[in-house]
C-alpha cells in the first residue's frame, strides 16, 4: 500500500516515527511496524544502530535526531530538519515520554497544543484555574528566513506550572510551529528566573484521521524523577485526548470561516492561515 495523499508538505516533509528507544531489539525481518500517512511501514536498527524505515520494499530517507527517528516519504525533504538546540544546551533534563495515540488529525493535535484559551477549564487545577481566564493580547508572526510561526509575549496565570511548582504564577510563554505536524512550547521554569523550560510536540500522522502525539522535555529539573515528570505530561494530554477524539470534524478545516475564532485564538488563526498558504490537504478540509 502506497502513501495515502499527494500532499507534498507531508511527503517532502522530515515526519516522525517515535523514539530510537522503542526500537531495541528490532531486525531487518523484526521491524517495529505502525503507520505514517496511512501506509504501514517498518522501523528497526541494523547492527550499527543505525535506523531504517521502510515501506513495501523501499526504504525510506532516514534520519536520527533528539532521539527520535525521521523519515521524509519522497526521499526529497524541501528543508532540512528544524534546530532545537535546548536539546543540547548544558544543564538541561532531556526527559522522552513517549507517545499517546489519538483519533483526530495530527493538525488538530498542533492546534490544541498551541491554545491558551482551554487552559482553564481542561486542565483546571494544573494550566488554569477559574476565574483566571483572560488570555491577554500577544505577538504572532511568521519568521521570514525559516518560514516558522512564533507567538511572542504570551502569559498566563497558572497554579501548577510544571510538576515541581507549589504556588502559582503569570507565566510567561513562546509557541513555536516548524512543520505541520512539529511544534514547540517554551514556558516559564519554576526554579529559575528569566529561563524557559522546552517542551517539544512530535506528531506522526498514522492516518487523515489518527496520529501519535509524542512530547520530549527540555528542562531544568533537578527535583523530580523521569517517571514523575512524565505522569505529569500524561495527566495534561489525558484531559485533552478525549476532548479531541470528539472534535467533528476530526480533520481540520481550514475555510476562514468554518470555526469563528475568538481573540485569543491569534495562533490558531496563524496556523490554519499558514496551512492554507502551503494548500495542505492530508489531515485537513481545503477551503
Amino acid at each position: 500500500m502506497a502513501f495515502q495523499t499527494t500532499d507534498d508538505n507531508f511527503l517532502n516533509d522530515w515526519l516522525t516515527l517515535g523514539p530510537v528507544a522503542r526500537l531495541k531489539g528490532t531486525t531487518h525481518q523484526n521491524p517495529r511496524k505502525t503507520q505514517l500517512l496511512g501506509a504501514p511501514v517498518g522501523v528497526w536498527l541494523d547492527d550499527s544502530g543505525a535506523a531504517h524505515v521502510t515501506q513495501g520494499q523501499a526504504e525510506l530517507l532516514t534520519d536520527t535526531r533528539y532521539g527520535y527517528v525521521w523519515a521524509c516519504p519522497s526521499g526529497q525533504p524541501a528543508k532540512p530538519l528544524f534546530a532545537f538546540p535546548e536539546h543540547g544546551e548544558p544543564g538541561r533534563r532531556i526527559v522522552d515520554c513517549d507517545g499517546i495515540g489519538v483519533s483526530v488529525s495530527g493538525l488538530r493535535m498542533v492546534e490544541n497544543f498551541l491554545d491558551m484559551g482551554h487552559f482553564p477549564y481542561v486542565h483546571t487545577g494544573y494550566l488554569g484555574k477559574v476565574p483566571h481566564t483572560e488570555v491577554t493580547p500577544y505577538k504572532v508572526q511568521v519568521e521570514p528566513d525559516t518560514q516558522e510561526i512564533w507567538a511572542t509575549d504570551c502569559e498566563f496565570f497558572q497554579p501548577k506550572t510544571s510538576a515541581t511548582a507549589t504556588t502559582g504564577l503569570q507565566a510567561a510563554y513562546r509557541f513555536r510551529v516548524m512543520q505541520p505536524m512539529t511544534a514547540m512550547l517554551y514556558k516559564s521554569c519554576f526554579n529559575r528566573e528569566d529561563t524557559l523550560d522546552a517542551i517539544a510536540l512530535f506528531v506522526q500522522p498514522l492516518t487523515e484521521e489518527s496520529c501519535i502525539a509524542y512530547v520530549l522535555l527540555a528542562y531544568f529539573e533537578d527535583q523530580l524523577s523521569d517517571t514523575e515528570l512524565i505522569a505529569f505530561q500524561h495527566t495534561i494530554f489525558g484531559q485533552d485526548k478525549p476532548i479531541l477524539e470528539n472534535q467533528r470534524p476530526k480533520r481540520m478545516p481550514l475555510a476562514p470561516t468554518a470555526e469563528i475564532p475568538a481573540r485569543c485564538d491569534a495562533t490558531s488563526v496563524a496556523f490554519r492561515r499558514w496551512l492554507r498558504s502551503r494548500n495542505v490537504s492530508f489531515g485537513a478540509l481545503p477551503a
